[in-house]
């Protein structure tokens, strides 16, 4: 019950069949949280119009770039419709367009949905765009709790990016 209220996309680990097009992970995905066609299909339409996957559903994942494969990645984790959202460094590799792109549909995603993300990134630019609160951590410590615009007023830095140099030193 707890798995089917959380999606997570890991870079380096794929839930994926890399041999197979994109559209055939997705039949899978859906019987393993039990979800009926009916709920699962639909669900499916809207985030590839999202994504806007389309152009590439019939290509082996294999085949996909960066870009294509994190927005196939990210469709599948939501698939099932989870509350939480778990995201480790979901824009790294991706150029500026993709990124942007991608922040958007998860911001998107955030407030239609009420789905709450959780990044473990060092893109402070995904932080601000996509974040309400953080925790930072360094070196095992915690090193600050709370949202982004006070890290940056702590701190007395510039922007967050400095804000996070200095809260880390």
């Amino acid at each position: 019950q707890l798995a089917a209220q959380i999606g997570v996309v890991f870079g380096q680990r794929s839930q994926l069949w890399w041999d197979l097009p994109l559209r055939d992970s997705f039949p899978v995905l859906a019987a393993m949280y039990r979800r009926p066609e009916s709920a699962w299909r639909p669900r499916l339409e809207a985030l590839t119009r999202g994504l806007q996957l389309d152009e590439f559903l019939d290509t082996p994942v294999r085949q996909l770039s960066l870009g294509q494969r994190m927005r196939g990645e990210v469709a599948a984790a939501l698939l099932h419709e989870p509350e939480l959202i778990i995201l480790d460094e979901p824009t790294i590799g991706l150029d500026m367009i993709s990124k942007e792109h991608l922040r958007a549909f998860l911001n998107e995603e955030r407030r239609e949905r009420g789905t709450t993300l959780f990044l473990t990134t060092h893109d402070m630019s995904d932080v601000q765009r996509l974040c309400d609160g953080m925790g930072l951590i360094h070196e095992g410590r915690v090193r600050f709790v709370g949202a982004p615009h006070e890290l940056v007023a702590q701190t007395g830095a510039a922007d967050l990016d400095e804000a996070f140099v200095a809260a880390v030193h």
